[in-house]
């Protein structure tokens, strides 16, 4: 075994590979014939889009564990530890487990180079096999046509939504995303988009390869109805649903996204009505408008892009306070900046920027700079804990506190924060 320790594999991951993202399925499909050139015995649902990703994998999860089904999950990013990002029965996977499989993807691979996001999917599709899961849910990573986990074809595939993302590597408009996130979908099999306005290359890529393409509004249906709500298609219909325990009221077309592709498998993994109320009510995710009650409100959202802005800005609308709301933001240099500003303008009342460290980072001074220049009041506030740290100091009982931009910059709050009024939140080494 090249290393013995879970860091050291993935530092070494890190630099193997002379770009940090090089989309292609060639490296991946012939380290997998390696390994396992036989077809996967499970059923395998890959979801794709710009944002709801995560939220409609952890739904898929919790349905088909409450209806017995040994499922594994891809997703990425983490947020805490590389190990949330392979899970086995809703377990994150053991670094162990993890490094014994580097280790036989190490050897297969030869003189093959893998980027770091391929190390990861492959490990992922292995752990599966070996562990015997019956139905594999595989995130998108970057857009889909040539996202390593579409090395695998999938028996149903899911698209939750298109919108300006990511667009150096994908295409300027949506048209362009859109085609590319539909590389995941397969002839004569379910093709589901939830996007109620999809682009005119998905839904023509789609008819040429002959998938099954279920569209919202014209293929199936949802509605809220009191505290609860309702899905239905041409051949069945659920009435008296609870409403998903993820919070937002576009959570609703996730899930209602998520029992399509569940109907359209039905034959191979049929769930009960009892397993979806159950899904629906158990589901968790961390960073999606997660909200810690307090004196001071604080709320977490990976928020990155102005379509995740515009959603966390009508959940905090949703959600009015009695106070002030105060954001800490911090944000990728290669991400729409002015554009999440944009989206939240209005919502915001205070914003404190945080620098985020790498070659993607960007520094508070810059983002703060772009906040003044659009007449947001705004304060340079040093690192993510920092920046935590000097919102907090000028929040008031009633008052809440957003942090969102990135998952780093979500991510520091899960173990920096102690969320609580009687204990004072760490200072950087800045200060």
């Amino acid at each position: 075994m090249r290393f013995t320790t879970l860091n050291d594999w993935l530092h070494w991951q890190e630099t193997l590979h002379p770009k940090t993202i090089d989309l292609g399925l060639d490296r991946v499909r012939t380290v997998l014939g390696r390994l396992r050139p036989e077809p996967p015995p499970f059923v395998v649902i890959t979801v794709g889009g710009t944002n709801g990703k995560g939220s409609c994998v952890a739904l898929l999860e919790a349905i088909l564990h409450n209806a017995g089904y040994r499922v594994g999950a891809y997703t990425s990013p983490h947020l805490l530890r590389y190990n949330e990002r392979i899970r086995i029965n809703r377990q994150d996977v053991e670094d162990d487990s993890l490094c014994r499989i580097f280790a036989r993807i190490d050897l297969a691979r030869g003189d093959q180079s893998l980027s770091y996001f391929e190390f990861g999917a492959l490990a992922a599709l292995e752990l599966f096999y070996e562990t015997g899961v019956t139905v594999a849910v595989l995130e998108v990573g970057l857009g889909g046509r040539l996202d390593a986990v579409n090395m695998l074809d999938a028996d149903a595939a899911l698209i939750v939504s298109i919108g300006l993302d990511h667009t150096d590597w994908l295409g300027p408009d949506r048209n362009s995303i859109g085609y590319e996130k539909a590389g995941i979908y397969r002839s004569d099999r379910p093709a589901i988009c939830a996007d109620p306005d999809p682009p005119q290359r998905l839904v023509e890529f789609a008819e040429q390869i002959g998938a099954k393409l279920q569209q919202v509004g014209r293929d199936y249906w949802f509605t809220r109805s009191g505290s609860g709500w309702c899905w239905e298609s041409a051949q069945v219909r659920f009435d008296g649903l609870p409403l998903p325990a993820l919070v937002g009221a576009h959570q609703i077309g996730n899930a209602a996204a998520v029992l399509t592709t569940l109907m359209s498998l039905r034959q191979r993994t049929p769930v009960s009505l009892n397993a979806i109320r159950a899904g629906l009510a158990q589901v968790q995710l961390s960073g999606r408008f997660q909200i810690v009650p307090g004196p001071v409100e604080w709320i977490l959202d990976v928020a990155h892009n102005p379509p995740a802005a515009a959603i966390l800005a009508d959940n905090l609308r949703a959600r009015p306070c009695i106070g002030r709301t105060l954001a800490v933001l911090g944000i990728l240099a290669d991400k729409d900046a002015a554009g999440v500003i944009q989206a939240l303008a209005g919502n915001i009342d205070a914003w404190y920027t945080a620098a985020l460290a790498g070659p993607r980072g960007r520094t508070d001074a810059e983002l703060a700079n772009l906040l003044i220049a659009g007449g947001h009041p705004a304060w340079a506030a040093g690192d993510v804990v920092n920046a935590y740290r000097v919102a907090h100091q000028a929040a008031q009982p009633g008052d809440r506190i957003v942090i969102l931009g990135s998952f780093h910059a979500v991510a520091p709050a899960l173990t920096a924060l102690p969320w609580r009024t009687d204990f004072p939140l760490p200072l950087s080494p800045e200060t």
